[in-house]
């Protein structure tokens, strides 16, 4: 089994990956720059199941979002870096895990860069990935095993009304 650790800056909370990211996001929103007062967020997306809490616990941050729907963010209650999102009223199904927290971020680019219409001007993309003003289809930017993983975790998020 492949784990990829991460954790807060103060390593009071501990977690893993157990499996590779579905998908992982660069979101450019203006939203994303505020919540990490930075230029973008960079997210991977992996069933909930797929992330061990190793050590620690962590404090559920409710705040609002651009879709209206808000958002869940898991921070540590000591440092209290993010270390997780959970949007668009989809419960605990899928989260959003900042790269930046794995021990190792560096083989983790994005798939796909999102909300480019507000990036930074002095934000340059890479040629060859992905970019979109706003949001994407999922169906027609995923691979073929990430969205049979996506298929079977949807159907759990039906009683949540559906993932943003």
């Amino acid at each position: 089994m492949n784990a990829y650790p991460g954790g807060c800056t103060c390593r009071a909370v501990r977690y893993r990956l157990i499996d590779r990211p579905m998908f992982i996001h660069c979101c450019h929103c203006r939203w994303c720059q505020r919540e990490t007062g930075a230029s973008f967020a960079l997210n991977a997306l992996i069933e909930s199941e797929r992330v061990e809490l190793m050590s620690g616990t962590v404090e559920i941050i409710d705040t609002p979002s651009n879709s209206g729907k808000g958002q869940r963010i898991s921070r540590c209650p000591s440092c209290r870096i993010a270390l997780w999102s959970n949007y668009g009223g989809g419960g605990d199904v899928i989260r959003f895990v900042r790269v930046g927290t794995l021990d190792a971020p560096d083989p983790w680019p994005p798939d796909v860069h999102i909300f480019t219409q507000s990036k930074q001007p002095w934000v340059i993309l890479p040629a060859g990935v992905p970019a979109f003003a706003e949001y994407y289809k999922s169906a027609e930017v995923w691979p073929a095993a990430s969205l049979a993983r996506r298929a079977a975790v949807m159907a759990r998020t039906a009683k949540y009304g559906g993932i943003a």
